[in-house]
């Protein structure tokens, strides 16, 4: 209604870009408490945000292999997909446009590497921390990642043993 009425006034809207990235919950299953590699990052606002690792397929990657690529050179931990744990969505405001993006997330047991920020090639990650899965919800700084982190608590045992 606000969009059309802001048509017949001659009021523009932002123009609408649409993004997709892929990320997931890393999960180090050999030690106690089942950590988790999570980053940090500054918003454009300036404050710190703690979430999960993701960012944009790139070329031909499917969502799961951008996912695990993300997660390596994100959090310097590299994974296997365990499972798909969905996809979340949600809108932002850039300058000139507004941004629907969305992010598939998958389960991914660790494999190895050591937790670092170094790899991360846009630089975008201020640090990076192992979280135990049960704590995980209270350190994600978006209601939308807490929500995966409580299915990736879920999911979980039915992928280890």
């Amino acid at each position: 209604m606000a969009h059309a009425q802001a048509q017949q006034q001659g009021q523009h809207t932002l123009p609408t870009v649409e993004e997709v990235s892929s990320g997931g919950v890393v999960v180090d299953v050999t030690q106690p408490g089942l950590p988790v590699a999570i980053i940090a990052r500054y918003n454009r606002g300036g404050r710190l945000e703690w979430c999960l690792p993701k960012g944009h397929p790139e070329g031909t990657e499917s969502n799961r292999e951008a996912a695990v690529r993300e997660v390596e050179e994100e959090t310097g931990i590299a994974g296997e997909v365990l499972a798909p744990l969905g996809s979340i969505d949600y809108w932002f405001t850039v300058s000139t446009y507004r941004v629907h993006k969305t992010v598939h997330h998958f389960l991914l047991r660790a494999t190895g590497g050591r937790l670092t920020i170094e790899n991360d090639p846009d630089h975008e990650a201020v640090d990076v921390a192992w979280v135990p899965l049960k704590d995980l919800g209270r350190r994600l700084s978006f209601p939308n990642e807490r929500r995966i982190a409580e299915l990736a608590r879920e999911v979980l045992p039915q992928h280890v043993d």
